[in-house]
């Protein structure tokens, strides 16, 4: 008998007839015998219903008060299915984040979960109970406040019920058969991979993959769990996340799984460049231009300074940034232009970024080169340029971004023989 958390997204439970076929997939596990404990999103777009309707009432709503309204769909979500399950003979109890012991930090609306005292779910599990949690939300000692997670809050509980309870597998069901080597509505002969590790996905999360969130892959690395990323409109095995603790549980004893060069390719509409012109070149000014954005609250992605102009003295700095914290960053910098000195501020959201990303990089040559290649040939001109150990990224047109990223795709090899299924969402 193994101990199996599994986790539905809002899709996945977005009305009544998709919460009986969850209930049903939950039932069947039970009856193969594993315990079950089950991590829930709130309804279809429950949550984006919900944020609307505080903007209505208050143009700026109340950090602790969106957390108390937001987490009520969470609680729906895991109530329905409590009772979906119990109308099929199966004992299920539901719980708060609060209630299974989900432990996080003051901060509302992105709270970092601190501890996991998972005692009820345990105690309800030896009782042959399904165990049902709300995701996405936790509680804090110190101002007995209800606190949510933030994106993808309810994958990064999963994982952190599993971790906790010792689980040995998290299964993170959505709308996709599992990752696939890139987003199949973008490029639709996009294949499933049966494997990646850990350190890919974390590459592929944080450069616009939105199967898996990058805060939940890293706490299955952090704490050894298993993921296997599965459709809950298919019964087919989906990708296993194999970090270095989990990898020998799925690679047969004596097989050596060679890294394959290219694991995927990733694709972001959701930034926006920033350019500081005329920037003196003496040391000191970077540093100062990025304590002021830091000040903002963005989060900067890539960066690029231009050689200093002989005559001038002076260079541009350009760096990208999520959309939603471009406005904040322009404010704070024009506050400060007379202070740091540069001459003037470029804004565009017109970008796109494409990345990317494979383990096996490291030991190869001429990825970067076949990159950069495909991309000449069909005419897509590169605006910055950014590497870790088993990533490339680039900036581009976000016009040009989906045929690049068809053009790379087929250039490393990764078509399928026949295009994707999508459901409804995004594989990668």
């Amino acid at each position: 008998m193994a101990l199996i958390v599994q986790k539905y997204g809002g899709s996945s439970v977005a009305d009544a007839e998709s919460i009986k076929r969850v209930a049903k997939r939950v039932v069947d596990a039970r009856r193969a015998g594993h315990e079950v404990v089950v991590a829930v999103s709130a309804m279809g777009d429950t949550t984006d219903e919900l944020l609307a309707l505080a903007s209505q009432v208050a143009p700026i709503p109340a950090p602790r008060e969106l957390d108390m309204l937001l987490s009520s769909g969470e609680r729906i979500s895991m109530a329905l299915l409590a009772m979906a399950i119990s109308s099929m003979g199966f004992e299920a109890r539901s719980f708060t984040g609060s209630q299974a012991g989900m432990i996080t930090d003051a901060t509302h609306g992105s709270a970092r979960i601190v501890d996991v005292t998972p005692v009820r779910l345990r105690e309800a599990l030896d009782e042959g109970a399904i165990v049902i949690v709300a995701g996405f939300q936790g509680f804090n000692r110190d101002t007995r406040d209800i606190t949510t997670l933030g994106r993808g809050g309810s994958d990064t509980t999963a994982v952190a019920l599993a971790a906790a309870l010792k689980a040995d597998v998290c299964e993170i069901y959505s709308d996709v058969d599992g990752i696939f080597t890139a987003d199949p509505r973008v490029v639709p002969k996009a294949r499933k991979l049966d494997r990646v590790s850990s350190e890919e996905m974390l590459e592929l999360a944080a450069n616009g993959a939105k199967v898996l969130y990058i805060r939940a892959v890293e706490y299955a690395r952090r704490h050894g769990v298993l993921i296997h990323a599965r459709s809950t409109f298919s019964s087919g095995e989906g990708t296993w996340v194999l970090g270095r603790e989990t990898r020998s549980e799925l690679v047969p004893q004596g097989e050596i799984m060679e890294e394959p060069i290219v694991a995927g390719i990733a694709t972001d509409l959701s930034q926006a460049k920033i350019t500081v012109i005329g920037v003196p070149d003496v040391p000191g000014k970077a540093a100062e231009i990025f304590k002021i954005v830091a000040k903002s609250g963005a989060n900067v992605d890539m960066i690029v300074q231009n050689v200093s102009a002989a005559t001038t003295g002076r260079t541009d700095i350009s760096f990208t940034l999520p959309k939603t914290d471009a406005p904040a960053a322009l404010r704070a910098l024009k506050g400060e232009q007379s202070e740091v000195g540069f001459e003037s501020l470029i804004h565009d959201d017109q970008i796109g970024k494409l990345s990317v990303v494979g383990a096996g990089m490291r030991t190869h040559s001429g990825v970067s080169a076949t990159l950069f290649e495909a991309l000449s040939v069909s005419g897509v001109n590169i605006e910055m340029i950014s590497t870790s150990e088993i990533r490339i990224s680039v900036v581009v047109r976000g016009d040009d971004l989906a045929n690049a990223a068809r053009i790379v795709h087929s250039a490393y090899g990764l078509d399928g023989d026949v295009e994707a299924t999508v459901y409804a969402g995004t594989g990668i």
